[in-house]
């Protein structure tokens, strides 16, 4: 709940509504309209608590950082996407490619030394 959060943070609860209604922070709501606040919520609001006291970032240089993370979290979603399916791929085509006995490395004999002249 807000009044819960507020305190937890130290913030007034004007505060929390004010990153609400510019879409800094995003709580769900109960069937009585109340605030719920998600781990993942407590977890941004201290990213953007530090930002302001710790950094002083006004509220739309917040929004500009916030929007980033997102963009940088998605582009890390989709190269991860691509490694899995580069490695999927790989690992077929040499799957498809290897005959049974390529593992094995063949045993060579020892070479004797030669007598200097």
């Amino acid at each position: 709940m807000i009044s819960a959060v507020a305190e937890m943070y130290e913030i007034h609860p004007q505060t929390l509504r004010l990153y609400e209604r510019e879409g800094l922070l995003r709580p769900s709501r109960s069937e009585g309209n109340t605030r719920l606040y998600t781990d993942e919520d407590l977890e941004r609001l201290e990213f953007i608590l530090n930002l302001a006291r710790d950094l002083g970032v006004n509220m739309a240089g917040i929004a500009i950082v916030l929007q980033m993370r997102e963009r940088m979290e998605e582009m890390n979603r989709q190269m991860q996407g691509f490694v899995d399916y580069v490695r999927t791929e790989m690992l077929t085509r040499v799957q498809q490619q290897a005959p049974p006995s390529a593992g094995l490395v063949p045993f060579r004999r020892p070479v004797k030394p030669t007598k200097e002249r």
